[in-house]
Parts: C-alpha cells; sequence; structure tokens
C-alpha cells in the first residue's frame, strides 16, 4: 500500500507541470487569476493609446483629450460599478439607464430646485439619490420576494422609469438654475474635475466593499452558488434586495453627475446607457454567471471603452463602426471568459481525482 502511495505521489509533480518547464503552471494560474485578468486589460489600454497616438499625434496626448476621456468614463464608470456587484452575484440590472434619466428628471424639477435654493443645493443631490435607490429597492423586491426573473423585471422597470421620466417631464429639457449646484460639480480640484473625483471615491469604495467586507464576500458566495450560501445561513432575498438598491443608488450619483454636466434634466439622459455599463462590466472580468467579479477590472473596462470611443471620434470615424467594434469586443470577452471557465472547471475536477 505504501509502496503505490509512493507511485502516485511520485506522478504528481508530472501531471501539475505536464505542458512545460517547471513555473509554467505557476505563469499559467497567474494569467488565469485576477492579476493576470487586469495585467491583459492594461496591456489592451496600453495598445489603443498608441493607437490613439499613431493616428491623431499630438492632439491626442494633450492634457484636456486626456481629461475629456476620463470625464467621459466617469458617469458610465460610477453606474458600472454598482451594476458589478449585481452581475457578481448572478444577477442584471437593465434599467439604470432609464433610472438614471429619471433621476435626472424629478431632480431637476421646478419645486425640488426652488426648496434646494431656500435650503442648500445638496437637496438636489439628495433627491436622485433617493429616486435611484427606490427604482433599485422596487427592483430588488420585485426579484427576491416576487420571484421575478431579473431580466424581466428589470426590463420592466427599464420601460416604466423611462415612461415615468416623459410623463413628468412633457418630454420637455428642465434646465438646473442652482449655482451653487453648478458650480460645485463643474469645479476643479487639484486640476482635476470633480466628476472624474467622484468616479475615483465611488471605484475605491466598490472595491473596498466587494474585496474587504462581509457583504462582499456574501455577494461573490450568492453568484457561486446560491443555494449552498442560504443553507450557510446568508439572507439570500434581503442581500439581493440591498444589490439593487446599490445599483439604483449609483444610478443616482450618474443622474446627479448629468446634470452637472448638461445643466439639464431630461428623459433621454442614460438612453441605452446599460449596454455601455454590462459591456464593460463584462469585458473587465465579471462572470455573467456570477460567482466572481473585480472592480478594478471594470474600471478598466471603462476606460477601454471610452479612449476606443476617443480615439474613433479623433479620427471622423462613423458611429456605426465604432458600434461594430464595441459589439465585437463583447463578444470576444464572453468568448474568453468561456473558456477561461470551463478551464478551471477542468482543473478543479482534476484536482478532485
Amino acid at each position: 500500500m505504501s509502496d503505490q502511495n509512493t507511485k502516485v505521489a511520485a506522478q504528481r509533480p508530472a501531471v501539475a507541470d505536464d505542458h512545460g518547464a517547471p513555473g509554467a503552471g505557476a505563469f499559467r494560474n497567474f494569467l488565469r487569476g485576477s492579476a493576470g485578468r487586469n495585467l491583459g486589460l492594461v496591456i489592451a489600454l496600453a495598445l489603443l493609446l498608441v493607437v490613439g497616438v499613431i493616428t491623431s499625434g499630438d492632439r491626442f496626448l494633450n492634457v484636456e483629450n486626456m481629461l475629456t476621456i476620463l470625464r467621459y468614463a466617469s458617469i458610465i464608470g460610477v453606474v458600472s460599478i454598482g451594476v458589478t456587484f449585481v452581475i457578481t452575484a448572478g444577477g442584471i440590472d437593465l434599467s439604470v439607464g432609464s433610472v438614471l434619466g429619471l433621476t435626472t428628471v424629478v431632480a431637476s424639477l421646478t419645486s425640488v430646485q426652488l426648496a434646494a435654493t431656500q435650503s442648500s443645493w445638496v437637496l438636489i443631490v439628495l433627491v436622485a439619490l433617493a429616486v435611484g435607490a427606490g427604482a433599485g429597492l422596487i427592483n430588488g423586491v420585485v426579484i427576491a420576494y416576487g420571484n421575478v426573473v431579473a431580466f424581466i423585471a428589470t426590463l420592466a422597470m427599464l420601460v416604466g422609469a423611462r415612461g415615468l421620466a416623459e410623463l413628468i417631464s412633457g418630454r420637455s429639457t428642465q434646465i438646473v438654475s442652482n449655482r451653487e449646484f453648478l458650480q460645485v460639480m463643474r469645479s476643479d480640484f487639484l486640476g482635476v474635475p470633480t466628476l472624474i473625483w467622484i468616479f475615483v471615491v465611488v471605484a475605491a469604495a466598490g472595491w473596498f466593499l466587494l474585496n474587504r467586507t462581509t457583504f462582499g464576500r456574501r455577494t461573490v458566495a450568492i453568484g457561486g452558488n446560491l443555494e449552498a450560501s442560504r443553507l450557510a445561513g446568508i439572507k439570500v432575498k434581503r442581500h439581493l434586495v440591498y444589490l439593487y438598491v446599490l445599483t439604483g443608488l449609483t444610478a443616482g450619483i450618474g443622474g446627479v453627475m448629468f446634470l452637472g454636466r448638461t445643466t439639464a434634466g431630461t428623459s433621454t439622459h442614460g438612453l441605452l446607457l446599460e449596454l455601455d455599463v454590462i459591456a464593460a462590466v463584462v469585458v473587465g472580468g465579471t462572470l455573467l454567471v456570477g460567482g466572481r467579479g473585480t472592480i478594478m477590472g471594470t474600471v478598466l473596462g471603462v476606460l477601454i471603452f471610452s479612449t476606443l470611443t476617443n480615439v474613433f471620434t479623433q479620427n471622423n470615424l462613423d458611429t456605426s463602426v465604432q458600434a461594430l467594434a464595441r459589439g465585437l469586443i463583447l463578444v470576444i470577452a464572453v468568448l474568453l471568459q468561456q473558456r477561461f471557465a470551463a478551464r478551471d472547471v477542468r482543473g478543479a475536477k482534476s484536482v478532485k481525482v
């Protein structure tokens, strides 16, 4: 019996490293890990920057253009942070764009602006956040306690929130006249616009929440195996509600940023934003089936799409070409996800054997 165990032990190193020299297995594990995936995203972003320099020259490397890229990424990035949590838990939220539009309409109502003028500009922010969190709460309750599939529930919210925004605004644009609010949202700190700082703060908070708290660990666990999480004592339904409220809250923050950037609230704000957000999250490495999420990957995914858009704009390329490029990138990302997921499953089976 001992001889047989010795033979099996002697064979293990050969199996673990049968595809290359010593250390090759460790390198493959690095590439499969979050650091390896993020490194691939950094390389892709660097290549896009090189393409921008080659095709546009000094115009692309201009500091103002770099800030333009980051400003464009900031709103999508903030909403993407919230959606990362939902997708990590195995859910989806198609309504973030419409909810964002609704928050801009409600927060820019004449009555709200008048109250803000008499009290503080912060009221505009609080109203937008409340509307976003409320929409997220409805999504969460319907999905968790109504047992409605997340795709259908959030699709209904997508249509409903957009329709409500149109009814409230009368399909007209509402101008933001509160000077204090606009001054704060359009100000700079250390030469960097407020919108970018908001993105940085939300991304940092999202990273900490997902990677350093029990809330984040429970989110990953639910996405990995919902039933096992329930048996382990996690209040799955309540946690799902929290996740959708969080996503609605980030949509509300995005609405505030839209108001500051455009000085107007309208039902068309955030139109099709959910497509850009989900694409950035998936390209960033968060699994669509749940169980794995990465805030850093989401940030890099947002920056990749923002840089890609800027490169196309600098070279006056058709928007249809941009849409085609984004679609191809998304398909490639999903195919890579499936390949790595299948490889991980095979690796797990071989370890058990």
